[in-house]
């Protein structure tokens, strides 16, 4: 009796399934199909168009935002700034749109297909332009389909975008009280987190021991006077921008433990990985760094040399926000955080936060604070920094449309 219970038992079971799986197929229509349906219905757009802005900034470098135009009218705002050499970044602007024009906005891969290998040959100019195309064209996808960006991307899974304020590029004097009066007016706007790079000016070469402990000090000075500003209960963060060899690397992260760092940045250069690594296993602090790495390719040795705690890709840089998912997904296989570099404009910033918002291993996005007072104005809605953290909506695409008022009025001359 026993086996014929259990032969019943399955019926009964595959039975239960069967039902189950018939009423999942007739409750198809009301909801997935329905949405493929919609999807269908869109309607369908080709790249038309590309208009650039530039917009002057600081000594540090301008924004150069780009719109791709589409045959269904809408349009889709990308950042290309910080490329290092503008004038060269936009000649691959042109040069890539020429590829797309004419093309689904859909074909995403296509560009990509291009634009990776240009990267490779032809640096960052390069990169930015493919990435700011990209951009571009998941915002038009966004607002033709009536979706968030951020639902391209795997949908929304962090409710809360967090950011830190980088003060590096509108501190001025370099200074311990330079530095503490930016970071004062940060916590002031309401970040509870605070970056600077205070090594800037140490030279390169690191041949002669008391300059660089000059510099060292110097540096170290201006942490602490950022620390000693926001007090203790804030987040500060560190970024060495590649200046130190091993030895000095191990050698200040020592120095800067009292400071209660959130995390030491790019201690050393990129490359060879074990520098970094060995600085990453005597820190007491995070490690964090790659923000000059291009693709998955780029940041495997990175990530499987165990380089850093927290990896930073750039959307700018690493190849658009398609491969900064994959960065991401890359780094959470091996149980490292993401923390997407970015001292963009308010466009950059707000595009890099819809690939945040579906990462399972976010940890908190670049903010660059200070470096204009109209920054907020550049886009529509103005740009909103709440408790820290750059609210998104549920608008198509970025949610954002460029300020061309603003725009117009500190454009590049």
């Amino acid at each position: 009796m026993l086996p014929s219970l259990h032969v019943a038992a399955q019926f009964d079971i595959l039975s239960s399934m069967d039902l189950t799986r018939r009423s999942w197929l007739q409750s198809l229509p009301l909801f997935p199909l329905a949405a493929f349906a919609q999807e269908a219905r869109a309607p369908k757009a080709t790249v038309t168009g590309l208009e650039i802005f530039r917009v002057k900034v600081n000594r540090r470098g301008d924004w150069v935002i780009c719109r791709i135009q589409t045959s269904a009218g809408v349009t889709g705002t990308g950042d290309a700034s910080q490329s290092g050499n503008d004038q060269r970044m936009i000649g691959f602007l042109w040069q890539l749109f020429d590829s797309i024009k004419g093309r689904s906005i859909y074909d995403v891969e296509h560009l990509r297909s291009l634009g990776m290998p240009e990267a490779l040959r032809s640096g960052l100019p390069a990169a930015v332009a493919m990435s700011a195309l990209e951009q571009g064209l998941w915002d038009a996808r966004g607002k033709i389909l009536g979706l968030p960006a951020y639902e391209f991307f795997g949908g929304r899974i962090q409710p809360r975008i967090r950011l830190y304020a980088n003060i590096n590029r509108s501190t001025d004097p370099r200074t311990p009280n330079g530095f503490a009066e930016m970071a004062g007016r940060a916590v002031t706007a309401g970040f509870d987190a605070v970056k600077l790079a205070p090594f800037d000016e140490m030279p390169r070469d690191l041949s002669n021991a008391n300059v660089i402990e000059d510099f060292t000090k110097r540096g170290i000075e201006c942490a602490q006077a950022v620390r000693q500003t926001i007090g203790p209960k804030r987040d500060l963060l560190i970024d060495v921008h590649s200046h130190l060899d091993v030895r000095r690397g191990q050698d200040l992260a020592r120095r800067v433990e009292p400071l209660n760092l959130f995390w030491i940045e790019e201690v050393t250069p990129t490359e060879p990985v074990e520098n970094l690594a060995a600085v990453r296993r005597t820190a007491k602090m995070r490690t964090a760094g790659g923000e000059l790495i291009l693709g998955v390719k780029g940041f495997y040795p990175y990530i499987r040399g165990e380089a850093v705690d927290v990896v930073m890709p750039d959307p700018k840089f690493c190849g658009g926000l398609l491969e900064l998912k994959k960065i991401a997904a890359l780094a959470e296989g091996a149980g490292l955080l993401a923390s997407p570099h970015g001292p963009a404009s308010p466009v950059g910033t707000t595009a890099a936060a819809h690939v945040c918002a579906t990462l399972a291993n976010f940890l908190i996005l670049e903010f660059s604070y200070g470096e204009v007072p109209w920054r907020a104005e550049l886009i529509d809605p103005p740009e909103q920094v709440v408790d820290s953290a750059l609210p998104l909506s549920e608008r198509p695409g970025f949610g954002i449309a460029i300020n061309e008022r603003t725009a117009k009025r500190y454009a590049v001359s």
